[in-house]
């Protein structure tokens, strides 16, 4: 759940110093950015990492090939959506393929909760849980891609 208070927090906090004065963070897009930013530096990390790399690779279907390179790969494209999304340039378009990568990598979370999988020596969220909380995460990401300019 760390990622989900990530993104509740950073965006809370974002838009509290947007009520502050500081101007780049003045609205609530601005502070949904920051917060899914914050959200994706996070998971992005942890790809490499932070002792959740092992767990990640466990969570690919054993059907996918190389589950290290795919993970690896996630976390990359985590990280450089992460940055997209701070950018005014960027920010739609790193949204929408976050919301795409969230679907693609779904199947890995129904993996992981159908067959036990540990995440940092818990179990994995339980499915109904994991999805509601996927579709917030999308619906984050898809509220910015389809926002406008702000």
């Amino acid at each position: 759940m760390a990622p989900l208070i990530t993104l509740v927090g950073g965006t809370g906090l974002a838009r509290l110093l947007g009520l502050l004065g500081v101007d780049a963070l003045d609205g609530w897009l601005p502070a949904l950015r920051t917060g899914l930013a914050l959200m994706f530096v996070l998971t992005g990390l942890a790809h490499f990492g932070l002792g959740r790399r092992a767990d990640l690779i466990a969570m690919v279907p054993p059907r996918l090939p190389r589950p290290d390179l795919l993970v690896t790969a996630t976390g990359v494209l985590e990280l450089a959506g992460a940055a997209g999304l701070l950018l005014p340039t960027t920010y739609r378009l790193a949204a929408a393929c976050l919301a795409l990568l969230m679907v693609v990598m779904f199947p890995a979370n129904v993996h992981a909760a159908r067959h036990r999988v540990t995440l940092g020596g818990k179990p994995a969220t339980p499915l109904p849980l994991r999805t509601a909380v996927q579709l917030l995460y999308i619906g984050a990401a898809l509220t910015i891609a389809l926002s406008a300019a702000g």
